[in-house]
Protein backbone atom coordinates (compact mmCIF):
# COMPACT_ATOMS: atom_id res chain seq x y z
CA UNK A 1 0.00 0.00 0.00
CA UNK A 2 1.05 3.20 -0.91
CA UNK A 3 2.07 5.65 2.23
CA UNK A 4 -0.61 8.32 0.29
CA UNK A 5 -3.35 5.55 0.94
CA UNK A 6 -2.03 4.63 4.76
CA UNK A 7 -2.16 7.78 5.69
CA UNK A 8 -5.72 8.78 4.38
CA UNK A 9 -6.66 4.70 6.09
CA UNK A 10 -4.94 6.05 9.42
CA UNK A 11 -6.83 9.78 9.57
CA UNK A 12 -10.16 7.97 8.89
CA UNK A 13 -9.32 6.08 12.12
CA UNK A 14 -9.00 2.41 10.75
CA UNK A 15 -7.03 0.68 13.33
CA UNK A 16 -5.85 -1.44 11.42
CA UNK A 17 -4.07 0.76 9.17
CA UNK A 18 -3.24 2.54 12.00
CA UNK A 19 -1.44 -0.82 13.04
CA UNK A 20 0.44 -1.50 9.79
CA UNK A 21 1.89 2.22 9.75
CA UNK A 22 3.63 1.66 12.95
CA UNK A 23 4.66 -1.77 12.08
CA UNK A 24 6.17 -0.54 9.04
CA UNK A 25 8.70 1.80 10.69
CA UNK A 26 8.76 0.26 13.76
CA UNK A 27 12.01 -0.97 13.54
CA UNK A 28 13.83 0.98 12.16
CA UNK A 29 12.73 3.90 14.87
CA UNK A 30 13.40 1.38 17.45
CA UNK A 31 17.22 1.33 16.35
CA UNK A 32 17.03 4.99 16.52
CA UNK A 33 15.48 4.77 19.95
CA UNK A 34 17.95 3.01 21.33
CA UNK A 35 20.92 5.25 19.87
CA UNK A 36 19.48 7.97 22.29
CA UNK A 37 18.30 5.79 25.14
CA UNK A 38 20.25 4.79 28.10
CA UNK A 39 17.93 1.26 28.58
CA UNK A 40 15.37 -0.71 25.86
CA UNK A 41 12.57 0.32 28.62
CA UNK A 42 13.90 4.01 27.71
CA UNK A 43 13.42 3.25 24.09
CA UNK A 44 10.42 1.90 24.41
CA UNK A 45 9.19 4.85 26.17
CA UNK A 46 10.85 7.40 23.51
CA UNK A 47 8.91 5.14 20.37
CA UNK A 48 5.68 5.03 22.22
CA UNK A 49 6.05 8.50 23.09
CA UNK A 50 6.93 9.16 19.50
CA UNK A 51 4.40 7.36 17.49
CA UNK A 52 1.43 8.96 19.96
CA UNK A 53 2.82 12.46 18.34
CA UNK A 54 2.66 10.69 14.86
CA UNK A 55 -0.93 9.93 14.98
CA UNK A 56 -1.53 12.80 16.35
CA UNK A 57 0.18 15.13 13.94
CA UNK A 58 -0.76 12.75 11.09
CA UNK A 59 -2.44 15.19 9.17
CA UNK A 60 0.06 17.18 9.16
CA UNK A 61 2.24 15.53 7.03
CA UNK A 62 2.08 17.06 3.42
CA UNK A 63 5.31 15.90 1.37
CA UNK A 64 8.75 13.98 1.17
CA UNK A 65 9.85 10.93 2.68
CA UNK A 66 7.02 9.43 5.16
CA UNK A 67 9.89 7.63 7.19
CA UNK A 68 12.33 11.47 7.71
CA UNK A 69 9.37 12.99 9.06
CA UNK A 70 8.58 10.10 11.39
CA UNK A 71 12.38 10.06 12.40
CA UNK A 72 12.26 13.71 13.01
CA UNK A 73 9.00 13.60 15.31
CA UNK A 74 11.36 10.09 16.99
CA UNK A 75 14.41 12.21 17.43
CA UNK A 76 12.68 15.23 18.77
CA UNK A 77 10.83 13.12 21.16
CA UNK A 78 14.07 11.50 22.26
CA UNK A 79 15.25 15.59 23.28
CA UNK A 80 12.01 15.70 24.84
CA UNK A 81 12.61 12.81 27.20
CA UNK A 82 16.07 13.84 27.81
CA UNK A 83 14.66 17.25 28.34
CA UNK A 84 12.33 16.69 31.01
CA UNK A 85 14.40 13.92 32.86
CA UNK A 86 17.02 16.74 33.57
CA UNK A 87 20.02 14.39 32.90
CA UNK A 88 22.71 16.93 33.64
CA UNK A 89 25.19 17.54 30.26
CA UNK A 90 28.14 18.52 31.95
CA UNK A 91 29.27 22.18 31.86
CA UNK A 92 33.44 22.13 30.52
CA UNK A 93 35.06 25.55 31.75
CA UNK A 94 37.09 25.23 28.20
CA UNK A 95 36.00 24.53 25.19
CA UNK A 96 38.19 21.59 23.44
CA UNK A 97 39.10 21.91 19.84
CA UNK A 98 37.30 18.66 17.92
CA UNK A 99 40.38 18.72 15.60
CA UNK A 100 42.65 15.55 17.01
CA UNK A 101 44.19 13.17 15.40
CA UNK A 102 41.85 10.21 15.46
CA UNK A 103 44.12 7.51 16.35
CA UNK A 104 41.41 5.21 16.15
CA UNK A 105 40.69 5.09 12.79
CA UNK A 106 42.57 1.95 12.25
CA UNK A 107 40.75 -0.09 15.23
CA UNK A 108 37.17 1.98 13.55
CA UNK A 109 37.29 -0.07 11.08
CA UNK A 110 37.41 -3.71 12.15
CA UNK A 111 35.22 -2.56 14.78
CA UNK A 112 31.46 -3.68 13.62
CA UNK A 113 28.38 -1.54 13.43
CA UNK A 114 26.66 -3.21 16.45
CA UNK A 115 29.54 -2.96 18.24
CA UNK A 116 29.74 0.36 18.02
CA UNK A 117 26.11 1.57 18.55
CA UNK A 118 26.88 -0.61 21.94
CA UNK A 119 29.56 1.32 22.93
CA UNK A 120 27.52 4.87 21.72
CA UNK A 121 25.16 3.78 24.20
CA UNK A 122 27.69 3.78 27.07
CA UNK A 123 28.23 6.89 26.50
CA UNK A 124 26.08 9.45 29.45
CA UNK A 125 23.19 10.89 28.36
CA UNK A 126 24.26 14.24 27.32
CA UNK A 127 27.60 13.07 25.69
CA UNK A 128 25.32 10.36 23.72
CA UNK A 129 22.73 12.75 22.92
CA UNK A 130 25.00 15.45 21.25
CA UNK A 131 26.67 12.41 19.48
CA UNK A 132 23.69 11.16 18.10
CA UNK A 133 22.99 14.82 17.04
CA UNK A 134 25.78 15.92 15.63
CA UNK A 135 27.57 13.04 13.81
CA UNK A 136 24.37 10.86 13.09
CA UNK A 137 21.32 12.65 12.77
CA UNK A 138 23.91 15.62 11.02
CA UNK A 139 22.59 18.84 12.92
CA UNK A 140 25.21 21.35 13.44
CA UNK A 141 26.06 22.54 16.69
CA UNK A 142 23.96 25.55 16.55
CA UNK A 143 20.88 23.47 15.87
CA UNK A 144 21.81 21.33 18.65
CA UNK A 145 22.15 24.12 21.16
CA UNK A 146 19.05 25.72 20.29
CA UNK A 147 17.14 21.94 21.21
CA UNK A 148 18.69 21.28 23.74
CA UNK A 149 18.63 24.82 24.97
CA UNK A 150 22.04 25.09 25.73
CA UNK A 151 24.83 26.93 24.82
CA UNK A 152 27.24 26.17 21.45
CA UNK A 153 30.19 25.87 23.29
CA UNK A 154 29.05 23.05 25.54
CA UNK A 155 27.41 20.90 22.85
CA UNK A 156 31.06 21.22 20.78
CA UNK A 157 32.63 20.13 24.11
CA UNK A 158 30.32 17.54 24.84
CA UNK A 159 30.98 16.40 21.52
CA UNK A 160 34.32 16.20 21.98
CA UNK A 161 33.85 14.64 25.28
CA UNK A 162 32.04 11.87 23.70
CA UNK A 163 34.47 11.29 21.16
CA UNK A 164 37.18 10.97 23.35
CA UNK A 165 35.56 8.42 25.49
CA UNK A 166 34.63 6.73 22.39
CA UNK A 167 38.20 6.75 21.76
CA UNK A 168 38.59 5.22 25.06
CA UNK A 169 36.29 2.66 24.93
CA UNK A 170 36.99 1.57 21.38
CA UNK A 171 41.08 1.17 22.11
CA UNK A 172 40.00 -0.95 25.74
CA UNK A 173 37.28 -3.33 23.66
CA UNK A 174 40.06 -3.39 21.03
CA UNK A 175 42.64 -4.77 23.44
CA UNK A 176 40.42 -6.71 25.11
CA UNK A 177 40.05 -7.81 21.95
CA UNK A 178 43.01 -8.72 20.63
CA UNK A 179 43.58 -10.60 24.30
CA UNK A 180 41.06 -13.19 24.24
CA UNK A 181 42.25 -14.04 20.15
CA UNK A 182 45.91 -14.01 21.22
CA UNK A 183 46.69 -15.43 24.49
CA UNK A 184 50.23 -16.19 24.26
CA UNK A 185 50.93 -12.77 23.87
CA UNK A 186 50.08 -12.21 27.86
Amino acid sequence: MEDKELIRACLAGKADMQAALYHRFAGKMFGICLRYAGTTAEAEDILQQGFIKVFLNLSRYREGSLEGWIRKIIVHEAIDIFRKRKRDLVEIQEVMTENFVDESAGILEKLSAESLMNLIKELPGGCRIIFNLYAIEGYSHSEIAEMLQISEGNSRTQFHRARLLLKEKIKADQYSYGKRETPEHL
